[in-house]
């Protein structure tokens, strides 16, 4: 089977030859201690890691779907250990200079009121003709994947994360309480512009999958009620999905972080049918979700990204506890989020074969056989 016809017969719980073999990444301060450990130090992005751990891959289309034009970049202030910018989306913030990602200090967001919000959305036009590339480049492009091996995914943007990182968690969380049909308003206008512009792609290129973005919960459930999420969310996504399905696009899969049980039912009836990345310990559990949702609910992630910090006997116990989960189908076995630089590349290289073993994945080739086919890879 070619990776497109085994992600797709693994989603439509279909007989594969093999689960995909896919992961979702890592935290760049990962790849530099991993380079201290034996990782090649050319390897020193996620898109160079998935081609140098031999992973399956899929093909982005090239829609922009982000604000244009993007704020421009600036340092304000900085000194010894920090610097305050604001970043291309208008957030100012502060930032530590060096050490592992750490989580912003938020000085000022770019929304804060009706009033740059009507300003903002001047920047999120979906006929701005530099959404696409040059009609020359876009053509050869659809021709480069009309008999693709691999899985074609489209982006299909974000109704709330997004507004969250536009606002600050603070001011969302109080306009949904104070100013409610505004937040409406603004997930409404974000349905209807990533339809408009997404649906020149749908009607030329063969798409089998949507990408939604949607960072909206914690540990404890999600940052607004199921009730609201079901009144101001659902009917967008299903707007969203309907248009996928009408050119022929049957799955949707959602990002989102944290605990996403008491949300999954309406994202389910918006037409979202796969969740991901299913964080452990942020309180998401897959099987529950199994046993809840049954074959309508698709799956990815779900390998909690701490045994992998633990060692081998906690890898071992981790690929046994999901074991029947992939056995099921519909299921797609990766880590759970980015892996953090506190899992050596030993433990991840043995996840990896232990990964691989039990689930009947074959091993990519050898890397030194592999690695002349790329121009960053030659030292």
């Amino acid at each position: 089977m070619t990776p497109r016809e085994r992600w797709l017969a693994c989603m439509r719980y279909q007989e594969v030859d093999h689960v995909p073999d896919l992961e979702f990444g890592y935290w760049g301060e990962t790849l530099t201690a991993w380079h201290e450990q034996g990782l090649p130090r050319y390897v020193d992005d996620n898109w160079k890691a998935d081609i140098f751990f031999g992973f399956e891959t899929y093909i982005g289309v090239p829609v922009h779907g982000g604000i244009i034009p993007g704020f421009e970049y600036k340092v304000l202030e900085e000194d010894e250990r920090t610097r305050t910018i604001v970043d291309t989306d208008g957030v100012v913030k502060v930032v530590q200079k060096t050490g592992w990602t750490t989580i912003p200090k938020y000085v000022r967001f770019p929304i804060e009121t009706r009033e740059d919000w009507e300003e903002f959305k001047k920047r999120l036009d979906p006929e701005d003709p530099r959404r696409y590339p040059p009609e020359q480049e876009w053509e050869n492009w659809k021709k480069s994947v009309e008999n693709a091996d691999r899985l074609v995914v489209i982006g299909g943007g974000s109704l709330f994360g997004i507004i969250r990182n536009w606002m600050g968690f603070e001011n969302i969380a109080i306009a949904c309480m104070d100013q409610p049909e505004w937040v409406e308003e603004m997930i409404d206008y974000l349905a209807e512009f990533q339809c408009r512009l997404i649906e020149r792609a749908l009607r030329e290129v063969q798409v089998d999958a949507c990408s939604i973005w949607e960072d909206m919960a914690f540990n404890h459930g999600p940052i607004i009620s199921p009730k609201l999420f079901r009144q101001w969310l659902t009917p967008r996504y299903k707007r969203l999905t309907d248009l996928l399905h009408k050119y022929g696009c049957e799955f949707a899969y959602v990002d989102c972080d944290g605990n996403i049980n008491s949300i999954v039912e309406h994202w389910l009836a918006g037409g979202v049918n796969i969740m991901f990345p299913l964080e452990i310990r942020g309180g998401t559990d897959p099987y529950w979700i199994r046993r809840e949702f049954g074959k309508d609910v698709r799956l990815m992630g779900g390998v909690d990204k701490t045994q992998l910090i633990a060692g081998k006997d906690a890898i071992d116990r981790e690929i046994d506890r999901i074991a029947p989960l992939v056995a099921d189908g519909g299921y797609i076995p990766h880590v759970d989020h980015r892996v953090p630089p506190d899992v050596t590349y030993g433990n991840y290289l043995y996840y990896l074969k232990r990964k691989r073993e039990a689930f009947g994945i074959p091993e990519p080739p050898p890397w030194e056989e592999r690695k002349q086919a790329y121009e960053w890879a030659k030292e």
